[in-house]
């Protein structure tokens, strides 16, 4: 019958998940230290057997029979050691008894310190080899108890780590049961055990999470290009489709909003802003900075900085309270953005440029009616009435040239027979 000493360790390795085999080896190893430091020397081979059935440990003191002795704590003599051992001979082998007899008490405290050594040393082993392929995901993750700003989480329902403050969602409250997904950043194996570098604020928890409620994403259909994100106030997501057929915003927010709200609801109600992706910097840029309405946006590439004007209105908007919308916008696009007023580029070289760059084209239409045998007089007068391109010219009938001042309605026969010509 297995004693009571021996099916506590089987009962303890079971709970604990750790091997009987390296508990008992600890217990040996540390019943073998406490003999040579109380009763032996450090230079003698010691050996400890264990009966499972008694519970009792028996020392041996392991010696080399030689026909000369020269290390007196390894080696006995061939006459000593036909006292323990009658086909003793030289070369040989022998375990001697040298259990004292008070070592049940000293092996009993050896073995409960490092029982506690190794359990401590074993849970640290299999929390690091639980975690230690789950890096970038999202767990499971249920409160076990809240001590100040210290959140102590039980991680599927095993592992019990701390939550650090600076990881926490600002503003969200925690209490003890209360069920939550967490992001597992990394796993650190330290001197003192591993640690896991779970969050609540790390733009991919938005991700995973994504990733979980939208099975457009899962699969690969439509991809998560950026992220940013202030924890508990609002993110920015921008979305592609793999598939022309698929609308990435669609997909992502769900029918009246489902699939969208209840991220939100995991991420104690951070607003989320879903918006499109594009290779066109100045488009990504104006979407970014929704739902303000960018006028002119001027790139810098060297300096990966981005002007965009807007109407003085619009400007509010596009910072946002204490600058959150640019900040954001710039976090997604990876470039710098400042907000200038419309005023202050209006006034400007470039806006000078542009406005010479539109008349130029405007004259070049123009040319192009003359080609067409339309009388300069006759264009004059559309120009009078801003009609100096084609592209406007193109969708007016004869009746509607005929409403305009001074032409009549051979004129507008004339430029609408010359339109016709270039449709």
């Amino acid at each position: 019958m297995q004693s009571q000493f021996f099916a506590a360790i089987s009962q303890l390795c079971d709970e604990k998940n750790i091997p009987r085999e390296k508990v008992m080896e600890a217990i040996q190893a540390a019943l073998r230290a406490a003999y040579r430091k109380d009763y032996g020397n450090k230079e003698e081979n010691i050996d400890v057997e264990m009966d499972e059935n008694s519970g009792m440990a028996t020392v041996f003191q392991i010696m080399k029979v030689v026909t000369k002795v020269e290390d007196e704590f390894t080696e006995i003599s061939e006459k000593d050691a036909r006292k323990y051992d009658k086909t003793a001979k030289d070369g040989d082998e022998i375990r001697m008894d040298v259990t004292p007899t008070n070592y049940g008490r000293i092996a009993a405290q050896a073995a409960k310190q490092v029982i506690i050594q190794r359990v401590q040393e074993a849970e640290r082993d299999v929390m690091y080899d639980t975690f230690k392929d789950r890096e970038n995901e999202l767990v499971n993750a249920i409160v076990h108890r809240v001590d100040g700003t210290n959140v102590y989480v039980n991680l599927d329902n095993k592992t019990t780590t701390n939550l650090p403050y600076d990881q926490q969602i600002p503003g969200e409250k925690y209490y003890s049961g209360q069920r939550m997904k967490l992001y597992l950043d990394k796993v650190i194996k330290t001197t003192k055990g591993p640690q896991l570098l779970i969050s609540r604020t790390h733009a991919n928890l938005v991700k995973k999470l994504l990733e979980l409620e939208i099975p457009e994403i899962k699969s690969g259909v439509v991809q998560v290009k950026a992220i940013a994100r202030e924890a508990g106030v609002r993110s920015k997501v921008a979305v592609s489709s793999t598939d022309s057929k698929i609308d990435p915003i669609g997909s992502c927010v769900g029918q009246k909003g489902v699939r969208v709200k209840n991220i939100m609801d995991e991420l104690n109600n951070e607003r989320i802003d879903i918006i499109l992706w594009s290779e066109n910097m100045e488009d990504f840029i104006k979407t970014a900075l929704a739902p303000a309405k960018s006028t002119v946006i001027k790139l810098s590439d060297h300096e990966r900085r981005a002007r965009v004007y807007v109407q003085p209105d619009q400007r509010p908007l596009a910072i946002g309270k204490q600058g959150q919308n640019v900040r954001l916008a710039s976090i997604l696009t990876g470039w710098e953005i400042d907000v200038l007023d419309i005023s202050e580029f209006e006034g400007s070289n470039e806006a000078k440029a542009i406005e010479k760059a539109a008349e130029k084209a405007a004259k070049a239409e123009i040319k192009e009616i003359k080609d067409l045998g339309i009388a300069p007089e006759l264009i004059e007068k559309l120009a009078k009435a801003n009609l100096t391109l084609v592209e406007q010219l193109k969708g007016l009938s004869a009746k509607d040239l005929g409403s305009v001042e001074g032409i009549d309605t051979e004129s507008a026969k004339i430029v609408e027979e010359a339109i016709k010509k270039v449709m």
